[in-house]
């Protein structure tokens, strides 16, 4: 009798093995460990001591705007905690319930420093602040290239406050403080700007426009940082909301001479009116001939939050990709103009945003001209009609 190969053997082995192996049942594999370092909302402090805002991202350096006994806060509901939301995530998409409004400071890329600092101001209704889309999350993008990035928590209307007087003071606050901070964080005091989203663009818009008057307001000597201004060196706005000059209809804001150059973008079609209130902006500052405003508005894209037609691209904010639509890059045509204008180089250099806006301190408007232009041709029109 022949004996079986070796491999014959074992392949009948394992065939008679079979049935006895499936009914073993597999091990389980072991739980999934929760998140670790979710940021949480610290307590709420006792009655009229101020709450301490806590870092909604690692490393952050918080700093409240106004001393606790500041006539700008409401003594009765400074001690309140702040409220932290979810979108389905690990981290906190938004705030709401904040009464001691604050910044959180974060350095860039120390070994690419620019000295630039952009204060960013994120969205949300005015009834809630979309911190996570439009702020902590775009960090390491301004990090990676040299930018440190200061968070805004700025005080809502949904929690009883006025937009357009406590929200545009937290903003403007907030570019004094970091400005009085600029050596200790190796910010240039001369490249500090704000970014809004939606509702955070508000704020910039009247941040840009109103300086001089804040500024004057709290020159008193027990302010630390009466001397310190409240102008931004550059102004962006995403998909912003209304600007002053739409709620104006007739008695339409005065531009300063030293307006900071103003970046625009967002969807078009998909977000009408939003494109609308950038343009009405971006025209008034062209026409009075501001130097260096830019705009971009897209084909395609929806503001965040909305339900958009079929085939939109998602309804995201902030830094998103958004289906490969054009709108998604809207980041790299702001990262164009910061260059452009001289915000990417190195600290201490003047930048071509400075020299230009002191070039044209004495600027007319092109439009006043424009049309003192063609009332002179329509006059000379007319008179060579009534000679015939």
């Amino acid at each position: 009798m022949k004996s079986r190969p070796l491999r014959a053997v074992g392949i009948a082995a394992l065939v008679a093995l079979c049935p006895f192996l499936n009914s073993l049942e597999a091990a389980e594999l072991p739980p999934v460990p929760a998140a670790m370092g979710i940021p949480t909302a610290g307590p709420a402090a006792a009655p009229g001591s101020p709450y301490a805002p806590q870092a909604l991202a690692p490393g952050g350096v918080v700093m409240t705007l106004f001393p606790p006994d500041s006539p700008y806060l409401k003594p009765d509901r400074i001690h309140e905690a702040e409220t932290y939301g979810f979108y389905g995530g690990a981290l906190p998409g938004y705030l709401v319930n904040i009464h001691n409004p604050s910044i959180e400071f974060h350095a860039g890329n120390g070994e690419l420093n620019t000295g630039t600092a952009i204060i960013l101001v994120a969205g949300g209704g005015h009834n809630k602040l979309n911190i996570f889309g439009e702020g902590s999350a775009m960090i390491p993008y301004f990090g990676s290239r040299g930018i440190s990035t200061i968070l805004l928590r700025n005080r809502l209307r949904s929690d009883g406050y006025d937009p357009k007087t406590d929200g545009v003071h937290d903003l403007q606050q907030a570019v004094k403080l970091v400005r009085a901070h600029a050596e200790q964080w190796n910010i240039d005091p001369n490249k500090i700007g704000v970014l809004g989203f939606s509702a955070g663009a508000e704020l910039c818009a009247a941040a840009s426009l109103y300086y001089d008057e804040f500024d004057a307001k709290n020159d008193m000597p027990e302010n630390p940082l009466a001397k310190i201004s409240s102008r931004p060196d550059f102004n962006g706005l995403v998909y912003p909301g209304p600007s002053p000059f739409f709620f104006a209809f007739e008695d339409q804001p005065s531009i300063p001479a030293d307006s900071p150059p103003a970046f625009f973008t967002g969807p078009g079609w998909g977000d009408w009116i939003h494109a609308l209130w950038a343009t009405e902006y971006f025209t008034a500052l062209l026409n009075d001939g501001v130097p260096n405003v830019e705009l971009h508005i897209y084909a395609r894209g929806v503001h965040p939050g909305d339900r958009g037609k079929p085939g939109q691209a998602p309804a995201t904010g902030g830094i998103t990709l958004r289906d490969g639509v054009g709108f998604g890059t809207w980041q790299e045509r702001y990262m164009d103009w910061l260059d452009d204008l001289g915000f990417t180089g190195k600290p201490g250099e003047v930048t071509r945003a400075a020299l230009d806006i002191a070039a044209n301190l004495d600027r007319e408007s092109p439009m006043d001209v424009l049309q003192e232009r063609m009332a002179e041709r329509r006059a000379a029109a007319a008179a060579e009609q009534k000679d015939k």
